[in-house]
């Protein structure tokens, strides 16, 4: 029934039914042309990306071989225990390591330069020190010791905790540490 009505009505009004078709085929072009634009947006969206993601890759990489080439730098000074003589250069030793046991938030109880210690003959200075500190004061010292200039060298390391001591200083610890640098001479 409703087949026959449209039949007759377009049989009846030509120009009706040439508008519909004209219409539908403009709507479709309508939606084509739109689905060809937004397809043509999204493609130049990921070109662009893609492009954004070569040019940071590639930094990446530029940057990866430049830190790679590029000298570590290591900790500033000498690697050699300087003075003009074994005395002085003992007595820089001995401010070296009574500062490092102060910045480790230690005290020192005794230090001593060994000048005639095993090692002397071969031109190294050692030095013995007495000192309190916590635990995490002990590792930022051995790690202060052994990762700056000039090149110390742990030979002995004695640790014991406090007896008989109270709450507050229960986590402190006697250490004797022994210490040697080898000096460069005289000039």
């Amino acid at each position: 029934m409703i087949e026959n009505f449209a039949d007759r009505y377009l049989r009846r009004y030509p120009m009706a039914a040439t508008a519909s078709y004209f219409a539908a085929v403009a709507a479709s072009l309508f939606v084509t042309w739109t689905a060809t634009a937004d397809i043509y947006q999204r493609h130049a969206a990921l070109t662009a990306t893609a492009d954004l993601v070569a040019q940071l890759e590639a930094r990446q990489q530029h940057a990866a071989l430049d830190a790679e080439r590029a000298p570590v730098p290591g900790p500033a000074g000498s690697p050699l225990l300087e003075g003009p003589t074994v005395t002085v250069a003992g007595a820089g030793l001995l401010q070296r390591m009574a500062a490092a046991v102060t910045r480790s938030g230690g005290n020192v109880l005794s230090s001593q330069i060994d000048l005639q210690g095993t090692l002397s003959k071969d031109g190294y200075v050692s030095v013995i020190v007495n000192c309190e500190l916590d635990q995490p004061g002990l590792q930022k010292l051995l790690y202060d010791l052994e990762s700056g200039m000039p090149f110390l060298f742990v030979d002995q390391l004695a640790v014991q905790t406090l007896a008989g001591a109270s709450a507050e200083t229960a986590l402190r610890l006697r250490v004797l540490l022994t210490v040697s640098g080898l000096w460069q001479g005289q000039r």
